[in-house]
């Protein structure tokens, strides 16, 4: 399995004591996968509430549950070995590919207000807590989605791109925005299931905020309509343009 934005966070350390604590909970991560990653990691963590209540959660967690889990193809070795240290082995039969949460301790989201129909998504999200935020880019709407991926706070808008909800038009968008994060878009530059996608590609190599190295890398990918329209762009990256252009001149197989 791709490491995942919202791990990759908690592992470079950047998620704060309450986020972390919600996590040792359960009540964050969307996937199984990534529930029982930052888990694991949180065992480790120098705070000793996190730590017991990650044990915790995890031994909340059916046995049942894990073993499915753990038949399943897609599951890493570690995963696999730091089970059979706690006397738990993959099943017979693997769980369906549907990778839900292996515990749910939110059967709905208590802490999100409702939101008055009168009142916009914008102003639903200003009156939330930090961590009412943090799950709203997991757990909430497209609309709010399209709002929290700009958030200044890394965490919270880095977090969107692991909602389950999330749609490959919905990336395609935020590849081409402007007011996002360079880490946001390097994280979609990073994700080898989207960068399948043509127009994601086109969409980071015209983002003036998408990393120089990383347009550069996807010059070799656009068609020769494309580079002649980025050569002339002045929006992007000077280097970017160069590039561009020359690739354009020596003509690259025209894309359908």
């Amino acid at each position: 399995m791709e490491s995942t934005p919202l791990f990759d966070l908690f592992k470079r350390g950047e998620a704060a004591r309450d986020v972390k604590l919600l996590a040792a909970q359960g009540t964050l991560a969307p996937r199984a996968h990534e529930q029982l990653a930052i888990l694991i990691l949180l065992l480790d963590d120098p705070d000793p509430e996190i730590r017991s209540t990650a044990d915790q959660t995890l031994n909340k967690i059916p046995e049942d549950a894990i073993k499915g889990f753990l038949a399943r193809s897609d599951v890493s070795v570690d995963t696999r070995e730091f089970f059979a240290d706690r006397g738990v082995f993959p099943g017979i039969i693997p769980s369906l590919e549907v990778d839900e949460p292996l515990i749910d301790t939110e059967a709905a989201d208590p802490d999100l207000p409702e939101a008055d129909e009168r009142e916009g998504v914008a102003a639903k999200l200003a009156k939330m807590t930090f961590p009412q935020r943090l799950k709203a880019a997991i757990k909430g709407s497209k609309e709010m989605r399209a709002i929290l991926v700009r958030d200044p706070n890394k965490l919270i808008s880095v977090s969107v791109l692991s909602s389950p909800k999330l749609t490959e038009n919905e990336v395609e968008a935020f590849s081409r925005m402007a007011n996002v994060s360079d880490d946001v878009l390097r994280m979609i530059g990073k994700n080898r299931a989207w960068t399948k996608n043509y127009s994601v590609i086109v969409g980071l190599t015209k983002n003036p905020k998408t990393p120089v190295a990383m347009s550069m890398n996807f010059l070799s990918r656009l068609s020769a309509r494309d580079l002649g329209l980025l050569a002339v762009d002045r929006n992007v990256a000077e280097p970017v343009r160069i590039a561009a252009k020359k690739r354009a001149s020596a003509g690259p197989k025209e894309k359908d």
